[in-house]
């Protein structure tokens, strides 16, 4: 896939998957606020039927402890109500069929009941007018009434009247307020000043008295809990599946990158492989060529030198066939380790001696600081032995004119410590996550003469892995590298 057409892809799905989610907000948000409206609602429907019913009581209260009721009704239906051709009038009041309570309701509403005898309600004090316990009662029936159940920690509030008059409450939660400055509102006990001072509701109560009397204020604790109480669900189930969508997305892009990735290493690999089998095959014909001719075939020293470079040629197939074989038997975990003791500084000797070969051809320098005390690990000699020259031949492929490279050793706790360092071009951050995968290779630049298949570390960390090993890189462009390996003394212990 083409990498332009990748990105469409991920512009698409990041456009498609930023859309779910803010739709999905959107609706938390409107379904929020139509909780919040449906909410508020009912709480001032609350408050407003029981000013409306504070008002009631006490004119009810009034009229009975002041005037006979018969007495009264008797007296305004003659004068008020009724003119002398209805005297049938007075049989209503008298008659059962209208009760004093609904004929008082009547009274109530007519503001001529207040002129005529002289009832002057908005006189007294707030605090006189207004029983606590009449207060709660009416309170906490009428939030029953509206389905909200005042008893239920879920519907708990905190409430007060408010008196102009003094500027401070003068009930809370039932019970009067003393306050020793009225111009200075006193903090309430058990609850924070600004919850009721600033309440998030309020009604003035006895509407119809000029100036404002007072207000009734509440304060739910639990509001935004009872706002959510059934979004919750819904807002859980949103995070959750919208996590799973942007998890998969994400592990997605992953994975296209990912393939993308290892599709460009094959091809490296692919070309590399068919590099590295192209000269010997090419030698090879050659050779074969050369002895089959009539001018060749009577030279016997002739025939023995091309029959040898066929050979070195077909071993040099085979060892590079042989790493792939490796690396498969690798991945598929099918090889056992024959373990046996190692002496770690016998192998890395050799293998100096061996890589200075070829390092001395470009006036470098290849040594080795032995400076364990005790050497000896449980291990695969083989194996081994292949970890110490790989490091060794990337520390000669990658290096400047002239390769710097040594070996220390040193013991640490439960083994041997082993540093490769090379002053090589070294490597980028970038490059260190995926130096140990399968096929990658360090990019060069416009230097295409290092040849490999990209097996080397991969290799060494899986072998690693199996001797119960530890391999850590330290590495910084253009000042080299350093490979440190630790071989427990017992791979059983490890």
């Amino acid at each position: 896939m083409k990498k332009n057409a990748i990105w469409i892809i991920i512009a698409l799905m990041s456009a498609a998957v930023m859309g779910v989610v803010w739709l999905q907000m959107d609706l938390i948000r409107m379904s929020i606020r139509v909780n919040e409206e449906r909410f508020d609602k009912n709480v001032y429907n609350v408050l407003n039927k029981v000013v409306e019913q504070l008002k009631e009581e006490e004119a009810r209260e009034e009229l009975f402890s002041s005037l006979s009721l018969n007495g009264f009704i008797t007296k305004y239906v003659q004068q008020e109500r009724f003119s002398s051709q209805r005297q049938e009038g007075q049989a209503i009041g008298a008659s059962a069929a209208i009760s004093g309570n609904q004929l008082l309701n009547e009274l109530m509403e007519d503001p001529t009941v207040y002129a005529l005898y002289g009832l002057t309600l908005g006189d007294r004090p707030l605090e006189d007018r207004i029983k606590p316990g009449l207060l709660k009662q009416i309170l906490e029936q009428a939030f029953l009434n509206q389905g909200m159940d005042p008893q239920s920690p879920k519907y708990a509030f905190h409430y007060g009247i408010y008196s102009h008059a003094r500027k401070s409450f003068v009930i809370v939660n039932g019970h009067y307020v003393v306050t020793e400055n009225p111009s200075q509102p006193d903090p309430i006990p058990g609850l924070h000043p600004k919850n009721l001072y600033n309440p998030d509701y309020s009604v003035a109560v006895f509407p119809n008295e000029k100036p404002p009397v007072g207000e009734l204020r509440i304060f739910f604790p639990n509001r935004t809990n009872i706002v959510w109480s059934s979004l919750w669900q819904n807002f859980f189930g949103s995070i959750f599946f919208t996590s799973i969508i942007l998890f998969c997305f994400g592990y997605t892009l992953y994975v296209i990158f990912r393939q993308k990735q290892l599709s460009e290493m094959k091809n490296d690999f692919i070309n590399n492989m068919t590099h590295e089998f192209k000269t010997p095959i090419a030698t090879i014909s050659l050779a074969a060529d050369s002895i089959s001719s009539p001018m060749i075939v009577g030279q016997a020293d002739k025939v023995k030198r091309f029959a040898n470079i066929i050979k070195q040629e077909n071993n040099r197939m085979n060892n590079q066939v042989e790493k792939v074989l490796q690396m498969a038997l690798i991945d598929k975990r099918d090889f056992s380790l024959k373990l046996a003791p190692v002496n770690l500084h016998e192998v890395i000797q050799a293998a100096v001696e061996n890589i200075n070969l070829q390092v001395e051809k470009k006036d470098g320098i290849a040594k080795a600081v032995l400076r364990a005390e005790s050497p000896v690990v449980e291990g695969d000699l083989t194996h081994i032995s292949s970890i110490i020259h790989n490091l060794l031949d990337n520390a000669n492929k990658y290096p400047p004119e002239k390769p710097e490279i040594s070996l220390h050793t040193r013991n640490v706790a439960g083994g041997v410590e082993v540093v490769v360092e090379d002053k090589g071009i070294g490597m980028s951050k970038a490059a260190l996550k995926h130096i140990f995968d399968k096929f990658y290779r360090v990019s060069t630049g416009n230097l295409h003469d290092v040849k490999g298949f990209g097996l080397g570390l991969s290799y060494v960390k899986a072998m690693m892995n199996a001797h119960k090993g530890q391999i850590d890189v330290r590495s910084e462009p253009g000042k080299g590298s350093s490979f440190i390996l630790r071989f427990p003394f017992r791979v059983q212990d490890a």
